[in-house]
């Protein structure tokens, strides 16, 4: 288990409302495309990260975490595994307060590396599944 519901509430209303999607593209048929949408409807600001750097859901998109010129609370990340541990190191050095790794995304050594870091950390979920939840 690499969240409990503590961790994911506190994220998801406690850490503040600035999320970077990485592997965020106006590419409308990819998960991150339609889970960046719910998050901005549950009022979330939604920063694109991707190396196009293409404006998505109004929001102008960066192609590193590290381009983004004011602060991220929590880093969504839309990439394969083998990449996400990479993402999270750049989260921390960011100063981000939290790392979201997608369904499918799991990394258990990032992830330790994140927690010890002092950041809150999801790993194996999907926010635009757990955000209804909360109020269920």
């Amino acid at each position: 288990m690499y969240a409990d519901a503590e961790t994911i509430r506190r994220i998801l209303t406690g850490s503040g409302d600035t999320w970077a999607v990485v592997g965020l593209s106006g590419n409308r048929s990819r998960a991150a495309y339609g889970v960046a949408a719910v998050l901005q409807r549950f009022g979330k600001r939604v920063v694109p990260v991707h190396p196009k750097a293409e404006t998505v859901h109004g929001e102008r998109g960066y192609a590193r975490l590290a381009d983004i010129p004011f602060p991220v609370d929590v880093v969504d990340v839309f990439v394969n595994s083998e990449l996400a541990g990479g993402i999270a190191d750049q989260a921390v050095e960011i100063g981000a307060k939290a790392v979201w790794f997608q369904l499918g995304v799991v990394d258990e050594e990032a992830y330790d590396r994140t927690r010890g870091a002092g950041l809150a950390m999801v790993m194996d979920r999907c926010p635009a599944i757990e955000i209804p939840r909360l109020d269920g």
